[in-house]
């Protein structure tokens, strides 16, 4: 099962909860967020340069958007468009019902350019403290490009892992409590999502956290308190099992020019004492390549 990495911490970051990675391919850049510390960095793969922006709430997700220079970010309690560049702010429209005592967490755009954002009890004080873990509170929304809100699924504990795979025919989707990954039939024609059924479940160590998708369709799990990533088959076998430095692996996607960049984020929250890269922005080289992000179409 084990494979051999070179994994490196490339960004010594702190990051409380660190989440959200993007790969945005024009710019040659990785956007990653920091739930508890309110913040988005931006990691320049030219120059390894290091830049980040403080906001107002919990930054949960970012997606990139048709307009090649705004990003789609959850806030905790809604969605903004964000023009790096000059910092410009502004409403999405979307706003969720329950601020503050349930948030934003997981989000990503389906292949047909919809936004889909899951939603948990917000365990996040307002000075960017841990808050309580619990409840299901949570539900899985997508946003369509006209703006149009749909529900997919409530009762969810802590959303996680929103992924497509490169057929476009099965979108997977996580609640981190309930310790288990669903699949479904994905219908690109529409967006709509059926035929729930259990994935992977009954993994012992840590608690599925964020995901993503190479191009073979297996899907790589990050584990929370499991110090490991894993690599699901298609058929939901264990492929391989990534070891990593720290406990708390929160989310990956695939960067890079040729998409073999695994960027993994993690998080110091609840770290064992001692673990002294937890919250680091990590990477490793892979045998094979990822998917480009999808773009949530909303400018044309």
């Amino acid at each position: 099962m084990g494979h051999r990495y070179e994994i490196e911490c490339i960004v010594p970051a702190g990051d409380r909860c660190g989440e959200g990675p993007v790969w945005h391919a024009a710019e040659q850049a990785l956007y990653w967020t920091d739930i508890n510390r309110f913040l988005i960095h931006r990691l320049d793969f030219r120059d390894g340069s290091v830049k980040s922006w403080f906001f107002d709430q919990p930054v949960t997700a970012l997606v990139l958007t048709d307009r090649e220079h705004t990003l789609a970010v959850a806030l905790g309690s809604r969605v903004i468009f964000w023009e790096p560049a000059t910092d410009e702010r502004r409403d999405q429209g979307f706003a969720l019902a329950g601020w503050p005592q349930v948030r934003f967490n997981d989000g990503r755009a389906d292949p047909r350019g919809s936004l889909w954002l899951g939603s948990m009890r917000n365990n996040v004080n307002p000075d960017g403290s841990c808050g309580e873990v619990g409840g299901t509170d949570g539900v899985l929304y997508r946003i369509d490009t006209n703006g149009s809100v749909t529900e997919w699924k409530r009762d969810i504990a802590i959303s996680n892992t929103l992924a497509w795979n490169a057929d476009r025919n099965r979108f997977y989707f996580a609640d981190s409590l309930a310790d288990r990954i669903w699949s479904y039939r994905y219908d690109e024609q529409t967006g709509d999502i059926a035929n729930e059924c259990v994935f992977f479940e009954g993994f012992n160590r840590g608690l599925p956290d964020g995901s993503n998708i190479d191009r073979e369709g297996f899907l790589w799990n990050c584990r929370y308190g499991g110090k490991c990533i894993i690599r699901i088959a298609p058929d939901g076998v264990i492929d391989r099992i990534i070891e990593m430095p720290v406990s708390n692996v929160t989310s990956c996607t695939f960067g890079g020019p040729d998409l073999r960049i695994l960027y993994i984020t993690t998080a110091s929250n609840g770290a064992p004492a001692g673990e002294r890269l937890s919250g680091g922005l990590f990477a490793l080289r892979t045998d094979v390549p990822g998917l480009p992000e999808n773009c949530f179409r909303v400018f044309g």
